[in-house]
């Protein structure tokens, strides 16, 4: 087989590594010179599964982490005349805008002029009827991609308020998801919990909701993107829970990402904080927030793909801002089995505020500090619930939950 392409892996203007294939379903990382001169070993500069060091490591999982999923990276792989199993000519192609900061590119970034295209309120409408067919909306001129299995299409918003599409490897800062056609109603549910979530703290991510087609749809804020006045947007490096712990998430027919099937753990997410955080303790109560959160508005889907880590330096890492918030208790064909288990428990209507105490003793975290934290996230939820514009049934399933969660009581339907 002929040698491919060498990938050249940049973070913040640093050539830091290279993604070589020695065979077209492997991905190697090797850190530069550069890297290793700059850096202590062992440090999570790419990717806490990845530690900085001299060695060759298998980067396949957290490089087709970076890769839409399922069907969706079947359509974009057979576009590209390539086979789904080849991550790397995948990313050689669509890995200048990807999630968090790392720009996948055989030239440096500066080399790249990037552009944008102003949709119209017509050929925004036809985008977004075509994605089922489309996925990202990929075009010749895209280099873009982003993780998921949800129809959705990647977004630069303007000065002026208008949106566009973003041309080779601009920076996109917004993500359009439609509606769930087996399950109307998610999107907007979704985005009331996004609002919950903010108002108490919990988030950053902005949400808006806009019917396009006919189709519902919400556009939400990139926590990994900051936009300034200028119209310069920078890139914030992060990494979910999967690609943190080389979690295969399309292992067992896709059910990688959740715990019974091999994907991570609270636990896992909590030595990786306590490991490589600069303030373990404060990070250890944000998951118990987090935690909480999830229980109490009744999202049984918060998996590996759904809890990331930002890098705010290349030695540390912090829990991400709440990002994905379906409250799929709401529909009762969805399932009610937790992604990630609390102190043993796998129902949603079984959690405790206890559990999630005992939960937080198996990270060897302060039970006080974690019933405190607990119990002061249900109550802002309680508390802001009243004060911000939800769905009805979102506002009255939080709200009782939140007070079963205060009671001690298992938290029910």
């Amino acid at each position: 087989m002929p040698r491919r392409e060498s990938l050249g892996v940049w973070l913040y203007g640093r050539r830091i590594a290279e993604f070589n294939s020695p065979k077209p379903w492997i991905v190697e990382c090797s850190y530069t010179e550069e890297a290793l001169d700059a850096w202590p070993a062992n440090i999570p500069l790419l990717s806490c599964s990845l530690p900085l060091g001299a060695r060759r490591q298998n980067a396949t999982v957290f490089a087709a982490g970076l890769l839409p999923e399922g069907q969706h990276r079947q359509s974009v792989a057979a576009a590209m005349g390539v086979p789904v199993t080849d991550v790397h000519a995948l990313l050689a192609r669509l890995g200048r805008d990807v999630a968090g900061a790392v720009v996948i590119s055989s030239e440096p970034p500066s080399a790249q002029s990037g552009a944008f295209e102003p949709y119209t309120t017509a050929s925004l409408e036809e985008e977004v009827l075509g994605l089922p067919d489309r996925p990202l909306a990929i075009y010749e001129d895209s280099e873009l991609s982003l993780p998921g299995i949800q129809d959705k299409l990647l977004l630069v918003k303007l000065e002026d308020g208008r949106w566009a599409r973003p041309i080779g490897g601009l920076p996109s800062t917004h993500i359009l998801k439609i509606d769930d056609r087996f399950h109307p109603g998610l999107i907007e549910a979704e985005a009331s919990c996004l609002s919950l979530a903010r108002a108490a703290g919990l988030t950053k991510v902005e949400a808006s909701l806009e019917t396009i087609g006919d189709i519902p749809c919400m556009i939400v804020s990139r926590f990994d993107r900051v936009s300034h006045s200028n119209g310069m947007v920078d890139r914030l490096h992060q990494e979910d829970a999967c690609q943190a712990l080389a979690r295969d998430p399309e292992a067992q027919q896709g059910r990688g990402r959740y715990q019974w099937a091999g994907g991570p753990s609270l636990s896992e997410i909590a030595d990786l904080l306590d490991r490589y955080s600069a303030s373990p303790v404060e990070e250890l109560d944000r998951l118990v927030s987090l935690v909480t959160f999830n229980a109490i508005i009744g999202n049984a889907d918060a998996h590996g793909r759904n809890v990331s880590m930002l890098h705010p330096s290349p030695e540390e890492i912090t829990l991400a801002p709440v990002y994905d918030t379906v409250p799929t208790l709401l529909w009762p064909k969805l399932r009610t089995d937790l992604a990630m288990t609390i102190s043993g428990i796998t129902s949603l209507r079984t959690v405790t505020s206890e559990a999630v105490v005992a939960e937080a003793r198996r990270w060897h975290h302060d039970p006080r500090s974690a019933q405190r934290v607990s119990i002061e996230t249900a109550e802002r939820l309680i508390e802001t619930s009243s004060q911000v514009e939800l769905r009805e049934d979102v506002r009255h399933l939080v709200q009782a939950r939140a007070r079963r969660f205060l009671e001690g009581a298992p938290l029910g339907d």
